[in-house]
């Protein structure tokens, strides 16, 4: 079986810079100390999380259950404006390691709405990234993960409005939700384009695989949305895909009908899962 495997698979920047800080906090601070804490998941990656709770890091789903003095490392998708008054309220020392990607479009959209402007915002309503970029929005704001639900959504044209995307979307579905509000010569728009380059890419690459394969496999966590979106985007081209976690849920009797499987992943899937994946793929 050939199996080609994107180069671009595995942690992006943002990931390793994240990951790179809570090491450095577990070095200082040493195992088991029983006060370095992440809010939430610090990367959408199951087996990445568990690795850091066996050393010792302790996942907290609210400010309210880390205790005062304790130190917590805020996860690469940021957190709400109101999380961090919380934290510095109860004497929490936190360690930022949003991605800089996300941190750059929380201010823009911090600045473009300074003036009343709606945000309309192309994301996953519950996705923490989103949650995080709304708290930004100085006015009201408006969130959508299609040109459908975009289409569906009121808009006056007494307001301003200012077009932002989650920074792991579809390109090419931001643009078409992007050309479509611009056709309404009505509305006072201002588009800020704050998709991550390295996402783009990851998508681009993905499709000129798919293009010279049978199938293709994603890698990543069920939780991580640019990993769903790299599979939703391959099928959107023809190809099949399968998104899965770790090389166990490969479904080896299915594959061997195949005589080339494409291989990408998600920006928070750690190297060794892709590269157990490959191998698993090559001995078919």
């Amino acid at each position: 079986m050939k199996v080609v495997r994107a180069k671009s698979a595995g942690f992006c920047m943002g990931v390793s810079l994240a990951l790179r800080k809570l090491d450095e906090i577990i070095e200082k601070e040493g195992r088991d100390s029983g006060k370095i804490y992440i809010l939430g998941s610090i990367i959408h990656n199951p087996q990445v999380v568990e690795e850091y709770s066996a050393k010792g890091v302790i996942t907290a789903e609210s400010p309210d259950d880390i205790p005062p003095g304790a130190t917590v490392v805020i996860r690469a998708h940021g957190i709400p404006k109101h999380m961090q008054n919380i934290l510095s309220e109860r004497g929490i020392r936190a360690v930022d390691a949003t991605c800089p990607k996300v941190k750059d479009a929380c201010l823009l959209i911090e600045q473009h709405t300074a003036d009343g402007r709606v945000l309309l915002l192309y994301g996953e309503q519950t996705h923490p990234e989103v949650k995080c970029l709304l708290s930004y929005a100085a006015a009201d704001s408006l969130v959508f993960d299609s040109l459908e639900q975009c289409r569906s959504q009121v808009l006056s044209v007494m307001s301003k409005y200012c077009l932002a995307a989650q920074t792991t979307q579809d390109r090419g579905i931001f643009d078409a939700i992007s050309d479509d509000l611009s056709s309404r010569r009505d509305l006072d728009l201002v588009v800020l384009h704050t998709i991550c380059d390295a996402t783009k890419k990851r998508q681009g690459e993905a499709i000129r695989i798919a293009e010279q394969v049978d199938f293709m496999i994603i890698a990543g966590g069920y939780e991580s949305s640019n990993t769903r979106r790299l599979a939703q985007v391959i099928e959107s081209h023809g190809t099949k895909a399968l998104h899965v976690e770790t090389a166990a849920e490969l479904p080896l009797d299915r594959l061997k009908a195949y005589q080339s499987i494409g291989l990408t992943a998600g920006a928070s899937t750690p190297k060794k899962i892709v590269d157990e994946i490959q191998s698993l793929l090559e001995s078919l």
